[in-house]
């Protein structure tokens, strides 16, 4: 059995591919636009998954799409009439949903002359976060909630998790969302794009919760554990907001009201303005304030279902220093987080909805690695390295090809502990929105400088940024104050206060890691490598970033290259193949 799950006309526009229960392909449609954050019909991702997997459209035998028109419609009916939005906004939604309705034939006009018999099947738009996390953890019970902005008109869901069925047993609708709380501040504070959220995330360890009084009057925390929105302090769910999905990086146009806010926190700051020390306080508050409906809502859930075990899910669960904290601020025990928990997920989700519905004695699938996307072979690699060696001699650089993996991982290695930086390009792409040690840049984490090193010669990006520590997993409790398997870097972390000294570049200003824990048995070249670090340093931890260079994580072998000439990177390995300047 064959099934196709899409997340499309949503931020991150994705497709993957479950063959006989089996998930065996997926791949964000960003990877091959090189637009951050796609959103659209995902085509080239669907022709990927089935290229990769050997099959053709006719051979799909269900298409599952993360979002049901169907749902909900009451609540949105009862909404227009009580509320009565603007009409421009009424028409938008409505087209929306008609867009939604017409999914087959977008899929069969970018497949000409090819066949779709697949059943289509639309699944609702937190059910799939939902079962993109539970349905794939390995958990036999659990406690199930997404976290989100907005999908077919709720913004987070909860219940129970059983065998291979998920029981939805209450929503919060729109127009209340954490999701859009925590993009308004991301906009008030001067960071306007889609998806600039972890920018906050990053900046707040720099302030202080000023605000978190100011923050309580826009969140209001319910005593059964949900919130509430003051929504006077809101435009998104009675004017006409800009947003753009066809096709494009998405566009969100401002979701507050500009005089109550500036009267709770003053002046807006313009993007590119200077970043005072108010904005990181207003960070932090809006952190604190996020954190604190959160927690409410674990606990208040936990109550009521006296479970230990927690999937999570959400655009919301990308905040990896709340979800570093679960273990702490509640009773939860044992906690799962897919590798991409916002919408993209969503085609996962839904595939597996739809397999379990299809087949509910099918053995249960444990999504353990992310390692799902495209891939190179060396004879690939040997080709594009050969046809652009006079590019690569004009840099001044040598090739080298390495017959044998042990020798591979200890040059680089040496390479590391000397202050290189690496791309490192392996095996087959992650999937969801972290570099996890296939198409990523590493680093000294020793090296106090190495952040400073890293966005002069490639990144340029914002200095309050942290990097993250990828960590073999045998080591994670002798140098974090938790232990706990983080292999999709979902969870920030305590740095041991002793160890901290030696891992500057990877340790954030609070003493915190966003750590990945790197398994022998998901990615044993990676674990290699910094087993070899280790024994030369005695420390079991690389500085690990995204390899791009504000553009979508590399992909292809030529996109690394090109982004190793164009930047001051000292050594580039590609497979078994290494580059190198000077």
């Amino acid at each position: 059995m064959i099934i196709l799950g899409l997340n499309a006309y949503h931020g991150d526009s994705a497709a993957a591919l479950i063959k006989d229960g089996k998930l065996i392909a997926a791949v964000e449609e960003e990877r091959f636009r090189r637009i951050k954050h796609w959103s659209g019909m995902p085509t080239e991702s669907i022709r990927w998954c089935l290229q990769d997997a050997g099959l053709k459209l006719s051979d799909v035998d269900h298409i599952a799409i993360n979002r049901n028109p169907k749902v909900n419609n009451l609540r949105r009916a009862m909404y227009v009439l009580r509320k009565r939005p603007s009409l421009q906004l009424i028409l938008k939604r409505f087209s929306n949903i008609r867009r939604a309705a017409s999914y087959e034939d977008q899929v069969s006009s970018a497949f000409p002359g090819e066949k779709l018999r697949a059943q289509v099947h639309h699944v609702e738009h937190h059910l799939a976060h939902l079962a993109s996390s539970y349905l794939v953890s390995g958990f036999n019970e659990a406690v199930c909630l997404s976290v989100d902005g907005f999908g077919d008109f709720a913004s987070s869901a909860w219940g129970l998790g059983k065998g291979s069925d998920i029981n939805i047993d209450g929503r919060v609708y729109f127009p209340h969302s954490l999701g859009v709380f925590y993009s308004v501040i991301t906009q008030f504070i001067g960071y306007p794009y889609y998806g600039d959220e972890y920018k906050v995330m990053g900046l707040a360890p720099y302030g202080e919760p000023k605000y978190l009084k100011q923050m309580r009057e826009i969140v209001q925390v319910q005593s059964d554990g949900t919130f509430k929105l003051n929504l006077d302090y809101f435009r998104h769910h009675n004017e006409d907001v800009h947003y753009t999905w066809d096709n494009c990086s998405p566009e969100v146009g401002t979701l507050y009201r500009k005089e109550p806010m500036e009267a709770l926190f003053g002046p807006q700051r313009e993007k590119g303005a200077e970043l005072e020390q108010k904005h990181r306080d207003i960070a932090r508050s809006a952190q604190a304030m996020y954190e604190e409906a959160f927690f409410a809502m674990l606990q208040s859930l936990h109550a009521k279902y006296q479970c230990s075990d927690l999937a999570l899910s959400g655009g919301c669960a990308m905040n990896s220093v709340a979800n570093g904290k679960v273990y702490l601020n509640s009773p939860f025990k044992r906690m799962y987080l897919p590798a991409s928990a916002g919408d993209a997920g969503g085609a996962i989700g839904s595939a597996f909805v739809v397999a379990h519905q299809i087949d509910k004695s099918s053995k249960p699938f444990v999504m353990d690695h992310a390692y799902v996307g495209p891939q190179s072979t060396d004879a690939e690699i040997k080709a594009l390295l050969e046809s652009r060696n006079a590019d690569i001699q004009a840099e001044g650089c040598t090739v080298r090809h390495f017959e044998d993996e042990g020798q591979l991982c200890q040059a680089t290695a040496t390479a590391i502990t000397e202050g290189k930086v690496i791309g490192w390009f392996q095996g087959r792409m992650e999937w969801g929105p972290r570099a996890l040690g296939n198409r990523s840049i590493l680093g000294d984490p020793r090296r106090a400088d190495m952040k400073d090193i890293l966005n002069l010669k490639i990144k340029r990006r914002e200095s309050f940024r942290p990097f993250a520590p990828s960590i073999l997993r045998e080591d994670v409790s002798e140098w974090f104050e938790q232990d706990d398997d983080v292999p999709f870097m979902m969870e920030v972390f305590q740095v041991r206060e002793d160890k901290r000294p030696q891992i500057p570049a990877t340790t954030h200003v609070d003493g915190s890691g966003r750590l990945q824990t790197v398994h022998r048995e998901t990615n044993p070249r990676y674990h290699r490598l910094i087993s070899e670090y280790k024994a030369i340093t005695g420390v079991p931890i690389v500085l690990n970033t995204s390899f791009n260079e504000n553009e979508p994580v590399v992909c292809k072998p030529q996109e690394a290259l090109d982004c190793f000439l164009r930047t001051k990177m000292d050594v580039l390995v590609l497979n078994d193949w290494m580059v190198r300047r000077g």
